[in-house]
């Protein structure tokens, strides 16, 4: 290992301040609780707010970790240098017809953020509707958040968030005259049109649950917005959107594994909202409107891998649902979208997805693909707005294919290539090999894995290699184009996926193996990942850089915990690795809803000790840590910063090894890090140069 990847001298050391909560009868020492501000909600919207004790010790480890990486910083300036000129900067998107216009995002050279425009349908002058780069002109932090046209056009209700808290204002954009309305409504999670002057929106607590939902009318007061709906249970949120029909406000309050929707006629937007069908235990569906029936897809009746039911729009309770598209095991219907004339879906089967559709009316069995050669690919489904039309659009990329856009003519079945991604610095795809292959896991379990490498990459074992993983909330990892990541392939890295279980790769089976008391399965695919990789010449012990974020974040931590003598170096994004702590706080933002994932460990002795046997945090022992680079930010609302700053101060307390321990905390963003198109190339290349030093793979990419 490279000597300069040692801990330098004058490590942070932060201060120890024993406490003890007393749980399940069990004593939980933890010396750096403390870390988490007792104002941290005050702290999260208004950073510098920040106990100076605590802002103290940030800012020491920033200063640490810049000292560390200061002789690769001509390396992160190359790396951002390549990014961006994979980045073509008068980029546009492929206009959308929407009604008499045609929308689109378009962005000028050297600029941040996009315009959001739109043109006469059949054609004629473009309109700015929304210049992002001028409402953020004035931001450290600038995140676009929800934008909605009003169903007459002509009005822009749009949200942004302005310090990574995820705290959106509501703004009202006249079209015609190219100003805001004199006025705004704070704290909205997200909005729906009803009719012209009628808008629905979700509001957050300041725990930032979204529980409430108004009914506003333009131009009025928000004083005076009625309050619509009230979700009392702290395990669900709240979330609006308009049905592609025009007909329906649907409003749908739920956890990660339970929901329920009511709907509201847009042609009566006073009235009450309506039940789809009552909330039950661990009953999933979403809804759209086809003429006179609801589709839904659901897992009701043990559909694990969800199915699509019919039922009349007048009576749509569950005793009335008839399937429509069976279930099927092992085939996972991600997502539905209906036409009036159409019913589109997108199914993964074997990790590799793909897009069915039948005309309304005609059997199942008459269904036809979109199909696709490559071994591995990434497709997303993008269905028109209007409900009215043949027209549907998806988008492909591999780890070779830059993202293309398609139009696919549903009656015809006509494809029409609209739009590849260019690469200004230039991309060969022949260069370029991507392989799929599996691993088995401690208990027999077959892990998909993605691999890409250079065509010249020796594959004997020489190579660095970075695996990634995540691997919770039944999130799947796509087998998709990063320009950025190439900068690693092309320096003779071999880039690999992990499909561990928790996601839905495989169904969701794959998914459910990974909850609970089974959490653990994500860590030993993880392993056994790397392990076959080495076994397969793809990479060699100590040679493997491995990264993930948030809840990947906590895979990473675990494995370091299970087998440090595996890894080069980790790389822990933002990382969810305080879990007991934070799943027995039911103050914080996300846990309740948490619950069906991990446990209750308040009420559950059982799930207390599950999350307490693999928490990283609490597994930190007395043992060697190859390298690490942590990031934090002081915004986030999704993964506190005091868990990786308490985590990283706990390994640095304990662990037995002089390798290199660094916190990186962003002290003016939460968990997405830095704002913009090119800002957030520097987080990348901070990353990637971690992983070239601590590899001691040599700058020189090939061409």
């Amino acid at each position: 290992m490279p000597r300069s990847f040692k801990a330098l001298p004058g490590a942070p050391v932060a201060e120890r301040r024993p406490s003890i909560a007393h749980v399940h009868g069990v004593d939980l020492h933890d010396d750096y609780a403390w870390l988490r501000a007792s104002n941290w909600q005050e702290a999260m919207r208004e950073p510098q707010k920040l106990p100076a004790d605590i802002a103290g010790y940030l800012e020491a480890e920033n200063a640490y970790y810049e000292a560390a990486m200061a002789d690769t910083v001509d390396l992160q300036a190359r790396l951002v240098e390549e990014m961006r000129g994979r980045i073509k900067e008068d980029d546009s998107s492929v206009p959308r017809d929407h009604g008499p216009f045609a929308y689109a995002m378009r962005f000028v050279e050297g600029a941040e953020y996009p315009l959001f425009t739109r043109t006469p349908r059949d054609g004629g002058a473009e309109r700015v509707v929304l210049d992002v780069n001028a409402e953020a002109a004035a931001q450290a932090y600038f995140q676009l958040g929800r934008r909605q046209v009003s169903p007459d056009h002509k009005v822009l209700a749009w949200t942004a968030d302005v310090n990574g808290s995820e705290f959106y204002r509501l703004s009202f954009r006249d079209i015609d005259a190219g100003t805001d309305l004199d006025y705004h409504i704070e704290d909205v999670a997200s909005l729906a049109w009803a009719d012209a002057r009628t808008l629905f929106y979700v509001r957050v607590d300041a725990r930032h649950h979204p529980n409430k939902v108004f009914r506003h009318v333009l131009g009025s007061d928000p004083a005076e917005d009625v309050l619509v709906f009230t979700e009392a249970d702290t395990r669900y949120g709240v979330a609006v959107h308009r049905l592609r029909s025009g007909e329906f406000v649907a409003l749908s309050t739920g956890m990660n594994d339970e929901n329920e929707i009511h709907v509201i006629p847009t042609g009566d937007p006073q009235a009450a909202p309506r039940v789809i069908e009552p909330r039950t235990r661990g009953l999933e569906y979403e809804v759209e409107q086809q003429g006179d029936s609801f589709l839904i897809l659901t897992n009701a009746d043990e559909a694990f891998d969800f199915k699509v039911v019919r039922a009349p729009v007048s009576a749509p309770s569950r005793a009335n649902w008839v399937d429509l598209i069976p279930h099927e095991p092992g085939r996972m219907i991600v997502s539905l979208a209906a036409y009036r004339g159409w019913t589109i879906w997108m199914e993964r089967r074997n990790a590799l997805p793909r897009i069915c559709y039948v005309a309304q009316g005609r059997p199942i069995s008459e269904a036809r693909p979109i199909a696709f050669e490559e071994q591995a690919y990434s497709l997303g489904s993008d269905p028109s707005p209007e409900y009215d039309t043949d027209s549907f659009r998806f988008t492909y990329s591999s780890p070779t294919t830059p993202p293309q856009v398609f139009d696919y003519d549903l009656s015809s079945g006509e494809r029409v290539l609209r739009k590849t991604t260019e690469i200004p610095s230039g991309h060969d795809p022949a260069n370029y090999v991507t392989i799929r292959m599996t691993a088995t896991s401690h208990d027999g379990a077959q892990v998909p894995v993605t691999i890409l490498h250079h065509k010249d990459t020796p594959l004997d074992g020489t190579a660095p290699c970075l695996l990634y993983g995540y691997g919770s909330y039944g999130a799947s990892m796509p087998a998709a184009f990063s320009a950025n990541r190439l900068s690693l392939v092309d320096r003779g890295f071999v880039h690999a996926i992990a499909h561990v279980r928790g996601g839905e790769e495989l169904g969701r089976n794959w998914y459910e193996a990974a909850k609970f008391g089974g959490k653990p399965n994500t860590f030993h695919d993880f392993i056994a990942v790397a392990e076959a990789l080495v076994d397969g010449r793809y990479a060699a012990r100590r040679r493997i850089v491995i990264q993930g974020g948030s809840a990947g974040g906590l895979l990473v931590g675990a494995v370091l915990n299970m087998r440090p003598d595996l890894w080069a170096g980790a790389i822990a994004d933002v990382p969810f690795v305080d879990v007991l702590a934070t799943i027995l706080d039911d103050t914080l933002p996300l846990t309740p809803g948490e619950w069906s994932q991990w446990g209750n460990p308040i009420e559950s002795r059982e799930a207390f000790d599950d999350i307490r046997g693999y928490s990283p945090y609490d597994n930190v022992t007395a043992q060697d840590y190859p390298p690490m680079l942590v990031t934090a930010g002081v915004s986030d609302p999704r993964v506190t910063y005091w868990e990786p700053a308490k985590w990283v101060a706990r390994l640095r307390a304990t662990k037995t090894d002089d390798n290199i321990l660094m916190l990186r905390t962003n002290m003016s963003s939460g968990h997405f890090g830095k704002s913009g198109r090119f800002a957030a190339l520097e987080d990348a290349a901070r990353s990637y140069a971690f992983a070239i030093k601590v590899t001691g793979t040599e700058d020189g990419a090939r061409s």
